[in-house]
């Protein structure tokens, strides 16, 4: 008799296994509260040896913004790609990408950096980049409150449309979620991306328009590939946030739909992308 159906017939199920993706998305609802208190107690042990804390979370990207701004406002200084209220442009531009590359780049290491969990306790491996990615999500809540009055000093006040805000993070959340879910996957099979990740990172925070007009640069270069900006997804995000929060500025809502496509078709495709290999994970390769 096969081994598989004697094993079936006595209610024996297969250690490791795959599950189909209905009942792995049940499981992982199942394991919401593994999920949020792994997050949390993540954020709190990472700033809890040093002194001053969870006010690193502010201070990290605080300290970003004036190295970036200071060196390049000076180097841009009288060009004339610099746009106007730069010290407003560059604070909104650290603050937001820092949720993406540390997402990016925490999903990365989810599995890989948690392989001793992995191998000992049974659960929806996804838990892992999920929880990476909430507690990045904590992580930028008062980060958001500290960008917001900063800003207001340059001049931008409080308005209506700061509620616009809300569905710009959550689906700039499922965005970055899916694209965790992609990197916690390729670098399982390639231990080696772990090293080139900071790179792409790096990169992607150098040419989508931190510290320069995305939409004007491309103009400038070629008119042809202005759709490029318009799809650009962390260009999105980017434009978005300064015409909500920037003093005079102009809120592209149609960037909205650009992004919500790019968030939810990326989410489908890491998540599907992620379960496929879930009986890999935690074994020897």
């Amino acid at each position: 008799m096969d081994m598989a159906r004697l094993a079936a017939e006595h209610g024996l199920e297969r250690v490791g296994g795959r599950p189909s993706l209905p009942e792995y998305v049940k499981q992982l609802i199942n394991r919401s509260d593994f999920t949020y208190t792994l997050a949390k107690y993540r954020m709190q042990s990472e700033n809890e040896r040093n002194r001053l804390g969870m006010l690193w979370v502010l201070l990290r990207p605080g300290f970003s913004a004036l190295i970036y701004g200071t060196v390049f406002g000076f180097i841009m200084q009288g060009a004339t790609a610099r746009p106007p209220d730069f010290a407003p442009f560059v604070i909104i531009g650290v603050f937001v990408l820092e949720f993406f590359n540390t997402s990016m780049n925490g999903g990365a290491k989810s599995i890989i950096s948690n392989a001793s969990l992995v191998q000992s306790l049974p659960f929806p491996r996804i838990v892992l980049p999920i929880a990476t990615v909430f507690q990045n999500l904590l992580n930028f809540i008062p980060t958001f409150i500290f960008m917001a009055v900063l800003v207001m000093l340059w001049g931008a006040k409080p308005s209506w449309d700061w509620f616009l805000f809300i569905p710009l993070v959550f689906l700039f959340w499922i965005f970055n979620q899916g694209v965790a879910f992609i990197f916690a996957r390729a670098t399982v099979h390639f231990r080696d991306l772990s090293q080139v990740t900071p790179f792409i990172s790096r990169m992607i925070f150098y040419t989508s328009g931190v510290f320069f007009d995305l939409k004007v640069m491309v103009d400038k270069i070629n008119p042809s590939l202005q759709p490029f900006a318009d799809w650009q997804p962390i260009n999105n995000v980017l434009a978005i946030a300064r015409g909500i929060l920037m003093k005079d500025g102009v809120i592209p809502f149609d960037y909205f739909w650009h992004l919500a496509i790019w968030a939810f078709g990326i989410f489908i495709i890491g998540f599907v992308f992620f379960w496929q290999a879930e009986e890999r994970f935690g074994r020897d390769e």
